[in-house]
């Protein structure tokens, strides 16, 4: 692949580069299991440190959990309408990879070309790999959707119709949809020296329509561009009396294409092609800010209009059209991706539901703790904690009590305070209704709003906004420091005493994401764990030292130090010939000194297996560095989000589960917790079905090698199939 600043590429070269990416991508989709070790010339240096080359490029494994994403639209065990959804979660990951992984490396291309990573590899060579590995999977995307997903869904009767497509009825109906729907909301803007090209707004679709002839005022104009506004659905169902009732559609694209005629009357249109402009959509704010969400709501502001990272047109865009846009855009051309299709994706997501072409509904089970069934008269959600801590494992256990806890405190008269951290909710959430309402009914309401998690900013900005009017206290948190920990405290007064009830979590307070992804709760009334939550708030609230916590884990001040200390434990355990195990379930590993201890402990022979979601910069599997390190990812119906941490510990064994990843930001700029699961039932559940079942896993999981590449694991000779999700449903749901 070219280096990032060359210009436009010979086609030659392109074929050349196209032969390497489908190399690259070939090794990503290998269905097998790979069990030898790597040979890899490393070095350990004096004071303690790895060679760069044992660490994977951060931005490179991210890429790699999309490509294992995308995959997934391939899957023959997932029903139709769900690979289709597959394809548009790639569209909606590779946006964002490119507004915030790719936009920060051409910001460090351009601030010296540094490398900040351990791996040390420059930005520009990541840059390049990106872009090789991009652009073959952007044509694998397309072509499953063009050879496999479409075809299938025609047989189906579930069609997207090219405007070729359309009979005499359709085709007039398209015509009046546009003239009467689409023509009175759009803006044609021509391109001449009075108008020069558009400030257009980050992810839009546009269309560049070239001309021939005068306008009303006798000017050739050549060129112009055409918005098309967010207002207008991607998608339109035709009417059913011209389908039969059948499920057909056309893409707002083809209508305007079809008639972008009647923008430029008198004129010639000789060609009309869509594309669509990604920018740079990560947020600074300074440490010193004095308001942070006025501070924000100016940069969301910016944020449509960030510096330009990508372009996408489709294949049939001529050469003379695309490379006039990279010079206007000031891109080069590996920053050009052609598609066969529509340009954006998450734009055809489909609002008809066809069960036997979906996954199989389940119904989310109430715990036996918090059923109707389980409370005498007068009893609630607090007698239940009260007898023995509760624990949650969402989506196959509803998210439900979480929702009644705070509701029951809003109109408990016992109840004096509630406490909440908020990062992702959503302005129509039940749990910001009951908060609201706690807080009109008289409680103490204290709302911890994370206003800077990422992409939900004005959504938390209207909680904050909507929360302050009912009355509550709200604080947004630490500059500096993003409040991610899950904690919820209320306060009630029982026989003359104060009483603490908590939850805790690995997943945010978001009715949405508790029914897709996988997620741990922990309800409790343990008086020290109460008061270490306590004292975290204490924290984020008032000023003073560090939190004095006893039970749980705090970042940024205790998690990372204690868990050194734990793996340290696993070290002197298994040099003294005791067992010695370590196994990690988590989004993500990227924090060069975590990794550094668990590869001294593969080396003293500690065992460990890592569950992990998407990046990983360890190198698993490596001869005399990391023989003793697997690591494995599952991708499948749900998103795995649950964060777990296991430590044989001589057989005294500890196991947490938190907010927080194994990352740099995790542990040293954010506000986290770990906390601890001390019930024996409990502590075998989330052991049992959060590490074991996963390990398990031979058909939805991928195995990293040390060469950097994922293999999807399939099922052994004579080996029976097993599928931890399938397996928690089953077992979850009929309790």
């Amino acid at each position: 692949m070219t280096n990032i600043n060359s210009k436009h590429q010979s086609d030659p070269q392109k074929a050349q580069a196209k032969d390497k990416q489908q190399t690259a991508v070939s090794t990503t989709v290998d269905n097998t299991s790979m069990t030898e070790l790597t040979t890899l010339d490393w070095e350990r240096y004096e004071d303690g440190t790895y060679s760069p080359n044992c660490y994977i490029n951060r931005e490179l494994s991210w890429l790699q959990f999309h490509l294992r994403v995308l995959a997934q639209a391939t899957n023959p065990r997932h029903p139709l309408l769900e690979r289709l959804f597959f394809l548009i979660i790639f569209s909606s990951n590779m946006d964002e990879f490119f507004e915030i992984r790719v936009a920060g490396l051409m910001q460090q291309l351009n601030h010296g070309n540094l490398s900040y990573e351990p791996d040390k590899m420059r930005p520009n060579e990541v840059l390049n790999k990106i872009s090789e590995l991009v652009h073959t999977a952007i044509d694998e995307q397309y072509r499953i959707l063009n050879e496999e997903i479409l075809p299938a869904l025609e047989k189906e009767d579930i069609r997207y119709l090219k405007r070729n497509e359309l009979n005499d009825k359709q085709s007039q109906w398209m015509k009046k949809y546009f003239i009467e729907q689409v023509m009175p909301v759009l803006t044609p803007i021509s391109i001449d020296p009075a108008h020069p090209f558009p400030r257009l707004v980050n992810k839009s679709l546009n269309f560049m329509v070239s001309l021939e002839g005068k306008d009303a005022f006798g000017r050739d104009i050549n060129l112009a561009v055409v918005p098309a506004p967010r207002s207008l659905p991607r998608v339109i169902r035709i009417p059913d009396e011209l389908t039969d009732g059948k499920e057909h559609h056309i893409m707002l694209s083809a209508v305007i294409h079809e008639h972008v005629g009647k923008l430029f009357p008198g004129m010639n249109v000789t060609g009309c092609h869509q594309f669509r402009l990604t920018r740079n959509a990560d947020l600074e704010l300074s440490d010193d800010v004095e308001d942070i969400a006025k501070a924000l709501q100016g940069e969301l502001d910016n944020r449509r209009f960030g510096d330009k990272v990508r372009l996408e047109v489709t294949t049939n865009c001529p050469k003379e059209i695309s490379d006039y846009l990279l010079d206007e855009f000031g891109l080069h051309d590996n920053q050009l991706y052609r598609v066969n299709g529509p340009v954006n994706l998450t734009r055809l997501l489909f609002d008809f539901d066809i069960p036997k072409l979906r996954f199989e509904p389940f119904s989310h089970v109430i715990p036996k703790a918090f059923r109707r069934e389980s409370f005498d008269k007068g009893e609630s959600v607090f007698t239940a904690i009260r007898r023995a801590d509760v624990l949650v494992h969402h989506p196959f256990e509803s998210f439900h009590p979480v929702v009644n806890m705070i509701w029951q405190a809003a109109n408990d008269p016992k109840v004096l305070a509630i406490k909440q951290t908020l990062y992702r909710s959503g302005k129509n959430s039940e749990i910001v209704k009951a908060l609201a309402a706690a807080a009109r009914n008289g409680k103490e309401v204290t709302a911890i709003i994370e206003l800077r998690a990422r992409f939900d900013e004005a959504s938390n900005i209207e909680v904050a906004n909507m929360l302050q009017e009912a009355g509550a206290v709200v604080v947004y948190g630490i500059v500096g420091y993003k409040t991610h920990a899950k904690l919820m405290l209320i306060v009630r007064r029982e026989d003359n005493k104060i009483r603490r009830y908590v939850h805790l979590g690995t997943g945010n307070y978001h009715e949405g994401n508790a029914k897709a992804y996988t997620d741990y709760g922990l309800f409790t009334a343990d008086p020290e764990i109460s008061e270490d939550v306590h004292k975290i708030f204490q924290e984020l609230t008032g000023m003073g030292k560090a939190a004095n916590v006893n039970k749980v884990l705090h970042a940024p001040f205790t998690l990372h130090t204690k868990l050194m200390s734990f793996i340290e434990d696993e070290i002197a355990n298994a040099k003294a010939g005791k067992k010695a195990h370590i196994i990690v379930k988590c989004n993500a590993l990227t924090e060069r000194k975590l990794i550094d201890k668990l590869y001294d402990a593969s080396q003293a022979g500690v065992k460990i297996e890592l569950i992990l979601r998407s990046m990983s910069c360890i190198r698993p599997q490596v001869k005399g560095l990391s023989e003793n390190i697997t690591v494995r990812s599952v991708i499948g119906r749900f998103l795995e989000h649950t964060r777990v941490y296991y430590f044989y510990n001589g057989g005294n064994e500890r196991l947490y589960c938190g907010s927080a990843d194994w990352m740099s930001r995790n542990l040293f700029h954010r506000v986290e917790v770990a906390f601890p699961v001390e019930d024996p039932n409990l502590f075998k559940r989330v052991y049992q079905d959060g590490l074991i079942s996963y390990l398990k896993d031979n058909v939805q999981a991928w195995q990293l090698k040390g060469d950097g590449t994922w293999h999807a694991i399939q099922p052994k000779a004579g080996e029976a199939p097993f599928i931890a999700q399938d397996y928690l449903l089953q077992k979850i749901i009929n309790v």
